[in-house]
């Protein structure tokens, strides 16, 4: 079989687009790192950037998928579109931007590839229904793969103060995270998960930019070396816009369970892509962190109202 016949079979199929999802993803935090090499720069003045580049990008996004036949949004849908964007790209993002000033960027897709089990332990909150054993030796071998990939920071940077804090900041990312995937499920059906997340992530622009013109320095943006421009403009187009676009595609042919274990790919990319263009030390216990998270995820199997699929719509890029 040949390379275009198989690309053309997996393009229709939907695996070519999860995978091309996943990948785009899992290269954020590497973008990140290397606009914190280029220049002194902060997480707030990045997230701008992202933003700022990706604000048309969504706006394009909400624009695309409107229907006319679709039921004109309410005061209450802006409000829930409002508060999504503000927890699943605004906070999720600065949170996720500050605590990659001191993690490696492995570390930091370890974190928050825990985000379905903090949706699983919220919806539990919600619903009050006790989690079978399987759920909770999932979690466990979540959590046990997140502390032996901590080892594995731990060796490079020793125990310190900003390990400890960059880890708190991305954490606290993953729970923004999920507060966003749990608060999606009530509003995506009636306006669909192309135009929520082309709404939401403006809104989310917005919120950043206001931030960064309140509390940061737009002045300072002229000084900055192409490098830093370049990164923010990748993160926003290859690392946000377009794997929404591509999910999209592929949720549309291969259904979301089967998209989402393909997206099992993205912390793996992630921790390869570190060791090749970040030069960060790839060791056995990040190796087996990942493995053991990964599997851990996939074992998830929550009690009715089922949980993960509402967290594997669509309607999310990467923080």
């Amino acid at each position: 079989m040949s390379d275009v016949t198989w690309l053309r079979r997996w393009a229709r199929d939907g695996r070519l687009y999860a995978i091309l999802a996943a990948t785009g993803m899992s290269m954020k935090a590497v973008f990140v790192k290397l606009g914190y090499a280029a220049a002194p720069v902060d997480a707030l003045t990045m997230l701008a950037l992202r933003m700022g580049f990706a604000l048309p990008l969504f706006l394009g996004l909400a624009w695309l998928a409107r229907d006319p036949k679709a039921t004109a949004l309410t005061a209450k849908d802006w409000l829930h579109i409002a508060t999504l964007g503000f927890f699943g790209y605004y906070l999720a993002s600065l949170f996720d931007f500050y605590g990659l000033e001191t993690i490696t960027a492995g570390l930091e897709r370890l974190i928050l590839y825990l985000y379905p089990t903090l949706v699983l332990l919220f919806q539990v909150c919600l619903t009050r229904q006790r989690p079978s054993n399987r759920t909770l030796q999932a979690l466990g071998i979540c959590y046990l793969g997140l502390g032996v990939g901590f080892v594995h920071d731990l060796q490079v940077t020793g125990m310190s103060g900003a390990l400890l804090t960059g880890a708190a900041w991305v954490f606290a990312s993953a729970v923004a995270y999920a507060l966003y995937f749990v608060g999606t499920g009530a509003v995506v059906g009636r306006i669909g998960s192309m135009r929520m997340a082309g709404l939401a992530g403006s809104a989310s622009c917005f919120f950043v930019l206001l931030h960064y013109a309140l509390a940061g320095n737009p002045a300072a943006l002229a000084t900055l070396p192409p490098a830093v421009w370049l990164n923010g403009g990748l993160m926003a187009v290859v690392s946000t816009v377009v794997p929404i676009y591509w999910l999209s595609l592929a949720i549309a042919r291969l259904g979301a369970s089967q998209t989402a274990a393909l997206g099992n790919l993205g912390p793996v990319l992630t921790v390869f892509a570190s060791w090749l263009l970040l030069d960060e030390p790839l060791s056995v216990f990040q190796l087996g962190g990942l493995a053991l998270v990964i599997l851990g995820v996939t074992r998830l199997k929550p009690n009715p109202p089922a949980v993960l699929p509402v967290a594997r719509k669509p309607v999310s890029a990467s923080v």
